[in-house]
């Protein structure tokens, strides 16, 4: 048997980083985790980044009927939070797979091309959507056209406050916490949003206030969802 040396065996890893790698074939894998889970009043904003995105992902799951662990997963894959939205959303009214939608918008660049190159018509996506893929189509506008979409569809917001919200600055993920906390506590979720930004209050502690459990999120977001199909 050859004798490997020093000198082999560097030759053969420099060999071997210098091989050719599709720059789409592995995504960018991101960290999907928190250290800090639980509210704590000493440091009443140290778990807000989870309470928020935990949120989310528990509406994600809620209204189009997935576990949320794959969420987390494509999440941690290197996929967006916005691409989600919207491949699922079309997937949802299209019947294309999400997966499929997610190839074809890493393959064409933009939304409006992915779609044209599966033949989705825009009109089949709902009217705000099919305006939003004419008139705004960068997937932060679309995501944000989704949120609308479902908050609409689930009579959650009425269309005046949604649009409020939306013009003050309100992200998707606050939206939605600001809506459970609004739902458990009847108060105007424009309200529960001016007191975050103003700095009274933070998530963690609205959420405590309201007695609504991380842990339980899901739960907690199928009380007000009056789910039905898309």
């Amino acid at each position: 048997m050859p004798r490997i040396t020093r000198y082999t065996f560097q030759f053969a890893l420099i060999a071997l980083l210098m091989l050719p790698l599709p720059a789409l074939a592995i995504p960018a894998i991101t960290c999907h985790c928190f250290t800090d889970r639980s509210y704590e009043p000493g440091h009443p904003a140290a778990a807000d980044p989870y309470f928020l995105a935990t949120t989310q992902n528990s509406f994600f799951a809620q209204v189009f009927n997935i576990d949320k662990k794959s969420i987390v997963f494509k999440k941690q894959q290197g996929i967006s939070s916005d691409n989600l939205w919207i491949a699922y959303w079309v997937a949802s009214r299209s019947g294309a797979a999400p997966d499929s939608l997610l190839q074809a918008k890493q393959d064409n660049g933009t939304w409006p091309a992915a779609l044209a190159s599966l033949q989705i018509s825009p009109k089949t996506l709902g009217s705000r959507f099919s305006h939003g893929l004419a008139v705004r189509p960068s997937s932060a506008r679309l995501a944000e056209t989704v949120v609308d979409e479902l908050f609409l569809h689930y009579h959650l917001l009425a269309d005046t406050e949604l649009s409020a919200l939306r013009k003050a600055g309100t992200s998707n993920q606050e939206l939605i916490i600001a809506t459970l906390v609004a739902a458990r506590t009847r108060q105007p979720a424009r309200q529960i949003v001016l007191a975050v930004n103003n700095g009274s209050k933070t998530w963690g502690s609205l959420l405590a206030w309201a007695s609504i459990d991380p842990a339980k999120m899901q739960q907690e977001l199928a009380r007000i969802l009056n789910l039905q199909p898309l």
